[in-house]
């Protein structure tokens, strides 16, 4: 058991039967009245991401895990394929469990979070940066750079992103996973 006190982005807990990633949390102390924590948790298994507020001090069932490293093979329609780069098992996850998908380039290394009691995978942790390739965009025109204007962008994977306005097609990127924004250009 953990309480209030143990949460932090990531942590595994059983809420409400059924197991919840928190993907938020901010701990808050108002001026009058007790502390809580103010969450957003993601559920394991749909997908689904709810707000919940815990009083400060409240216990709360974490779930043990594992971490191991996983290399991303390739997509089935919704269904995604890993293989364990230790041991070279290969594991199949839904879509849902991703955080961000459509960022995912064939050959990435995620880290799985796996549930130590019935060894069930339970999220992927992408890396929090990828290089990824600008296969479409349309051309920057020179001199409408007075402010930060951007562009959409097309990357090698379908994802689609905006980007400054000097980037090119065959230009690779460097991109914010957790925010799914262009970083900066990578020079070859």
């Amino acid at each position: 058991m953990a309480s209030t006190s143990d949460i932090k982005k990531g942590l595994c807990i059983k809420y409400s039967n059924d197991i919840y990633k928190i993907i938020e949390f901010l701990h808050v102390k108002p001026g009058k009245g007790p502390a809580f924590v103010r969450t957003k948790l993601k559920s394991v298994t749909t997908g689904k991401v709810i707000d919940n507020t815990f009083s400060a001090g409240h216990k709360i069932e974490d779930v043990r895990v594992e971490t191991h490293k996983y290399q991303y093979l390739y997509a089935e329609g919704d269904t995604f394929h890993f293989m364990n780069t230790d041991d070279y098992n290969q594991i199949s996850l839904q879509k849902s469990v991703l955080d961000a998908p459509d960022l995912l380039k064939e050959g990435e290394v995620v880290t799985v979070l796996i549930n130590t009691e019935d060894s069930l995978p339970l999220s992927v942790e992408m890396p929090s940066h990828v290089i990824l390739e600008i296969t479409h965009t349309e051309p920057g025109v020179k001199g409408n750079t007075a402010t930060n204007a951007t562009k959409p962008a097309t990357v090698e994977t379908g994802a689609r992103i905006n980007v400054p306005l000097f980037i090119n097609e065959g230009d690779k990127v460097k991109i914010d996973t957790e925010k799914g924004a262009y970083t900066e250009r990578i020079k070859e």
